[in-house]
């Protein structure tokens, strides 16, 4: 109950009279002095969306959700909001502006992914079956598929003869990242489908990777990414980021459970609640990167 009283109290009395004092001490508002205190990355720009957020200006608050193209409008209108001399601190314009564009472009890569998601596979449309069937070429580039549905789909983790069942909980998303990895990194990706079919303590390749597909738009949609992406794009972050923390997610958690040596693919839950946590405590630091 105390700490409830103490946080009502500093959001809406003590924390602005802080800031009254520092502005008249230093000159500088909380913007200002927040782009002065930290270099480009996800310190700075968390401090700049968490002084919008709890500004008691209506002007301030609505620049966390503004679309990518209003960005330069609402930074003169924040500029003139809170009386910033720009030709004093003509750095602040540009830093303030990257971050309004990462705050914003978080948001949209979020949502881009989650359209992704919602898309179902569907075996009418020829863009999914052309991707889907890219994916084993990759994979497996000295082996032809007998036919659309047949059981070699298990020959790269799939459970069943149509892998169409298999995508049902992150639909297109799945098959994308999947696909992204292996285009991009062809080597690897043969690689750790090589490990997964270990006569021991192999596991299923393909249901393995959109489980790790859930687990990267789990980390985006609760905010656990923005650190990352703060910290490693310099701007707008697009969907090829989100694919790129995919393909971190794949490779490390091959090395995670090869290192565990767990006893039966039946504790993979367990081990991936395991690689969960290390993860969620990696992106804890707010100077994360976390890339191949």
């Amino acid at each position: 109950m105390a700490l409830h009283i103490w946080q009502y109290l500093y959001s809406n009395y003590f924390r602005f009279c802080v800031k009254w004092i520092l502005r008249q001490i230093s000159g500088k508002c909380e913007l200002q002095r927040v782009c002065d205190g930290y270099k480009d990355g996800a310190q700075r720009t968390h401090g700049i969306e968490y002084s919008l957020e709890h500004s008691k200006s209506k002007v301030l608050q609505k620049a966390v959700n503004v679309f990518e193209e209003e960005v330069d409008t609402y930074v003169a209108d924040l500029v003139k909001e809170k009386k910033i001399n720009v030709e004093k601190d003509k750095r602040f314009q540009i830093s303030l502006r990257i971050c309004l564009l990462q705050i914003s472009g978080y948001k949209k890569l979020y949502l881009e992914v989650e359209d992704m998601r919602k898309q179902c596979y569907d075996c009418n449309n020829p863009e999914h079956e052309q991707q889907l069937l890219e994916l084993w070429s990759l994979l497996m580039p000295h082996e032809k598929l007998k036919s659309r549905f047949t059981k070699q789909w298990g020959d790269i983790g799939f459970q069943g003869e149509d892998p169409k069942t298999d995508f049902r909980g992150m639909g297109m998303l799945g098959l994308a990242n999947l696909l992204y990895f292996s285009q991009h990194y062809a080597e690897e990706s043969r690689l750790i489908l090589s490990h997964s079919n270990h006569p021991k303590i192999g596991y299923s390749y393909a249901i393995v990777g959109i489980n790790l597909t859930e687990m990267a738009y789990s980390l985006l949609k609760s905010g656990a990414l923005k650190s990352h992406f703060y910290n490693t794009v310099p701007g707008v972050p697009r969907i090829k980021c989100f694919h790129q923390f995919y393909c971190y997610l794949v490779y490390e958690f091959d090395k995670f459970w090869f290192k565990e040596e767990p006893e039966s693919i039946m504790y993979f839950n367990q081990y991936r609640e395991k690689f969960h946590d290390q993860i969620k405590h990696l992106l804890l630091n707010p100077d994360v990167v976390l890339t191949l």
